[in-house]
């Protein structure tokens, strides 16, 4: 028999009013917030991942689903979404549009890293991306945003994380100290970190390893070496989130690695997922434009795992579906009557289905209990003679005698 890629995961039909509802809130939420949603590739040129991620992160070194075009161009499935949205934004000039300034996605991302609990090959996301604007209250706008997702949905115990890695020249300063701290105590860290020493150290604080998290408890704090402009920002987004009730939690050890990052950087946990607690992340990435070789461009944005989001969710916790109305049409007359009336049933905008196998009124009721049926429609023969129906309650058995011309109008009150 033949099965799914290693890593790659099927969403049945049993589990699709979940991510319909999941999709619904993202969708909705994201329109009253003022986003637009924009529809990107599933795949681009490797070059953008290159430029915009990094070519020494673990993500274009060893995550990335490369292959090669017929004419010899390397092309990538995308492991996320922030670099397509930039590049398509540059492209369109939709900069120059203050209503395609703001924009949100959802879709599937590809990584080859190693399947786990929420995590796959095959991943989905739901992102934002506010462009264009420097403001610190556009950050708060923007978690406020990610917060009310997630309590919409009716998850609970969350955090929010919240650091600023202030702007490059700040971080600079920073790094240098770090390093200072770190090397005396280098060999005692994972080899990961150990690498990272000399290609990306503020990510040695990102590091999950628990004996290098206990290892560098007293390394210097990046907030400490905020400029003045730096320290404004992030206190202005601290007020803004308190004036909004929204409560949060300062994390020195949150930090991006990449040099396009800038100043606000966030992250919402649960301590219901283990060590990968993260469900949804994000934070300023204010140089990204100019890597892609676009004007300099504030931007700010995040990104939630909806694999993640299904973990916390319980199954019941969607919107409840209309009723389904099962035709129960048998007999030479009663059948293409019933079939007819479904058809108006469904024109009418409600849900209905039958059986078309069934040929007698036990197999069809059958039926209707297997599909969860709320009503049977029935139509035999004698229906058909007297152009009536049979309203049959699927959960109390009781049953009514309705005209068929008015069942229409009938059941659409239910």
């Amino acid at each position: 028999m033949l099965r799914s890629v290693k890593g790659l995961k099927d969403i049945l039909p049993q589990q699709t009013p979940q991510w319909q509802h999941i999709e619904t809130v993202a969708r909705t939420l994201a329109t009253q917030y003022g986003f637009s949603e924009i529809r990107i590739p599933i795949f681009e040129f490797t070059e953008l991942y290159a430029r915009s991620i990094g070519g020494t992160t673990d993500i274009v070194e060893k995550e990335m689903y490369t292959f090669l075009d017929r004419d010899g161009s390397s092309l990538t499935l995308r492991p996320e979404g922030t670099a397509g949205v930039v590049r398509a934004v540059l492209e369109h000039k939709l900069l120059d549009s203050p209503t395609t300034r703001k924009l949100f996605y959802l879709g599937p991302m590809f990584r080859h890293e190693r399947p786990q609990a929420g995590r796959y090959r095959q991943f989905h996301q739901f992102g934002v991306e506010a462009l264009g604007i420097d403001h610190p209250l556009i950050d708060v706008e923007v978690m406020a945003l990610l917060c009310q997702f997630f309590s919409s949905l009716g998850l609970e115990d969350l955090t929010l994380h919240i650091n600023s890695i202030g702007t490059l020249n700040d971080r600079e300063v920073y790094i240098h100290k770090l390093k200072e701290f770190l090397s005396p105590i280098l060999k005692t860290l994972c080899g990961n970190c150990q690498r990272r020493h000399s290609t990306n150290p503020l990510r040695i604080l990102d590091c999950k390893v628990p004996v290098c998290q206990e290892t560098t408890q007293q390394t210097p704090i990046l907030i400490d070496y905020l400029s003045d402009n730096s320290r404004t920002h992030f206190q202005a987004v601290l007020d803004g989130l308190s004036a909004l009730d929204i409560a949060y939690t300062i994390n020195h050890r949150l930090v991006r690695g990449l040099d396009y990052y800038s100043r606000t950087t966030f992250e919402i946990t649960s301590p219901h997922l283990g060590a990968q607690s993260t469900i949804g992340a994000g934070g300023r990435y204010d140089s990204l434009f100019q890597v892609l070789h676009g004007p300099s461009t504030p931007a700010i944005g995040f990104a939630v795992g909806l694999e993640r989001v299904t973990l916390l969710l319980a199954e019941d916790q969607t919107t409840k579906k209309s009723p389904l109305f099962f035709v129960a049409g048998f007999g030479d007359t009663g059948k293409p009557k019933a079939f007819t009336l479904l058809y108006k049933i469904r024109q009418a905008g409600m849900r209905a289905d039958t059986d078309h196998k069934g040929n007698t009124l036990k197999a069809l009721l059958r039926s209707a209990d297997k599909l969860g049926a709320d009503y049977s429609i029935i139509v035999g023969d004698n229906e058909a003679d007297s152009n009536t129906a049979i309203l049959r309650n699927m959960q109390t058995k009781v049953q009514e005698i309705v005209n068929l011309e008015e069942i229409t109008q009938r059941i659409q009150k239910k």
